[in-house]
């Protein structure tokens, strides 16, 4: 975890009476240790398996899936195909499930997806209200801090705070929009194409796009910067 989702997640944890991050110190204290939810997962698989209710193969290929099918990297490839066609962008920003399929990537669980994009003068941040709605085909499974209270309620009241905290400053002269996620309606971030990447393949702009900046808790450096 680096500082920036460190700090937010201990600040937000003391105003909700929650432990929701540990130390450095304390994580790597335990980093050989299976947490408790760790070995409740163990547990119930083992159970599962010895029941005959779920079969060892078919676990593999969910963990193989999400560990490689499905991601933040998907994400990465649909908004450089944006930033280099400008037509692409457009289906995208229209519909997005068609354009987002274009690229082989498709959705199991039905959901609607909206791209918004970002520009000098608005800027989008995604959130789910009620749990942790997320567009899993293109940014995988929500990091722990978006499934936070914290996140969850402060993004609707302060999102320029909590922006902030994630060392991302807005300036007051940009509007920043607030998208609430639900089961039916999911939302994917397009940031803006950061200076200096004119000469850059689609490839090399793929590998620059962070999920951070598609979910809209921050932006895209420029290369080289310091982040």
């Amino acid at each position: 975890m680096d500082s920036t989702r460190r700090t937010f997640l201990t600040a937000a944890s003391a105003s909700a009476g929650q432990g929701m991050a540990q130390s450095p110190d304390r994580e790597h204290e335990h980093q050989s240790v299976p947490s408790d939810a760790a070995l409740r997962v163990r547990a119930l698989e083992s159970l599962l398996v010895e029941k005959g209710l779920i079969e060892p193969a078919a676990l593999d290929l969910l963990v193989d899936r999400f560990e490689h099918k499905v991601g933040p990297r998907n994400g990465a490839r649909v908004v450089a195909r944006a930033w280099v066609d400008p037509a692409y962008k457009q289906r995208l920003l229209v519909d997005a499930p068609s354009a987002i399929a274009e690229l082989g990537f498709t959705s199991g669980q039905g959901e609607h997806t909206l791209a918004v994009e970002n520009n000098p003068k608005v800027h989008n941040l995604v959130v789910c209200t009620l749990c942790s709605c997320y567009p899993w085909t293109v940014l995988g499974l929500p990091p722990i801090w978006y499934k936070s209270a914290a996140y969850r309620s402060r993004a609707v009241i302060d999102p320029r705070g909590v922006l902030r905290e994630f060392g991302t400053k807005i300036d007051e002269d940009v509007e920043v929009r607030v998208w609430d996620s639900t089961a039916e309606l999911r939302y994917i971030v397009i940031p803006e194409r950061p200076a200096g990447t004119e000469n850059m393949s689609e490839e090399e702009l793929a590998a620059l796009v962070t999920r951070d900046a598609m979910v809209g808790v921050s932006r895209m450096p420029s290369p080289g910067a310091k982040v």
